[in-house]
């Protein structure tokens, strides 16, 4: 029996509106780094979906609804690979959203988007962070408070965020999220890979250098060894040429001894 071939299922909402990742280099490497820092972070939590720069649909079937958050992060949904985000699918909006901003987009990030984030998605946080030292006050942080957002203060320079038990804080690499309990800034994992890298390159160094090192003394104690049996030789000669002196003396005395008799006789 002939098996009927089937067309390939249309796609209900768009992936791509064809606009770029992000503005710039640092704005992806920002983006793509705190979603990774982010997954590793909530790696063994198997209800934790982290996410960016996918298109998040709050009406369902409607495709102009949807916003495509720099990173967010949604509670009580699987890992599973997603080509977008439908939240009445899904039946979870996310708790975290992230959006790594400029000067251009400002005005939409603290006007549309926030709008959309407190009102139609009920995000519970809300954090803006702007790169490049444009802006005075380059992290902001909003939680929302029945349905409008109030401003998170600053505590020791970082936001603490109740979502995901973590602070956010602006290092010199950018924005970082620091893990109170065990008192340290948790890194990219690709930022980590590049410090192990360098580490092993520098192992590998000094491991040449010490080889080295080994290979020059081995060197030298070889040369000094033979500079020993040379020596050694040089004054077996030596005691064998003084004692054929020796030998030579002791037959001239002997010699002269009995000439000296013949003469007295």
């Amino acid at each position: 029996m002939q098996r009927k071939i089937q067309s390939a299922p249309t796609l209900d909402y768009p992936e791509s509106d064809g606009k770029p990742m992000a503005e710039t280099d640092l704005h992806r490497d920002l983006m793509v780094d705190c979603i990774e820092t982010l997954k590793e972070h909530f790696s063994a939590a198997p209800n934790v979906y982290v996410s960016g720069n996918l298109f998040v649909y709050y009406r369902d079937g409607v495709k102009m609804k949807m916003v495509a958050p720099d990173v967010f992060v949604v509670h009580g949904v699987s890992k599973k690979q997603r080509r977008f985000y439908v939240i009445e699918q899904e039946r979870r909006a996310p708790a975290f959203v992230l959006e790594v901003g400029s000067l251009g987009t400002y005005r939409q990030d603290q006007g549309r988007k926030k709008a959309i984030y407190a009102s139609l998605l009920g995000v519970q946080e809300y954090y803006l962070y702007i790169p490049y030292g444009v802006v005075e006050h380059p992290l902001i942080g909003y939680r929302l408070v029945g349905d409008t957002y109030e401003e998170i203060p600053f505590v020791d320079g970082r936001l603490k965020s109740a979502v995901l038990g973590l602070e956010l804080g602006e290092r010199p690499e950018g924005l970082r999220f620091y893990d109170a309990r065990a008192r340290r800034w948790l890194q990219p994992p690709s930022e980590r890979a590049l410090e192990a890298e360098a580490r092993a390159v520098e192992a590998v160094n000094l491991a040449e250098d010490a080889l080295g090192r080994a290979k020059d003394a081995e060197a030298q104690a070889q040369q000094e060894a033979r500079a020993r049996k040379d020596a050694e030789a040089q004054a077996q000669q030596e005691a064998r040429a003084r004692k054929d002196a020796e030998a030579q003396l002791e037959q001239a005395l002997a010699e002269l001894e009995r000439l000296r008799a013949e003469i007295e006789g």
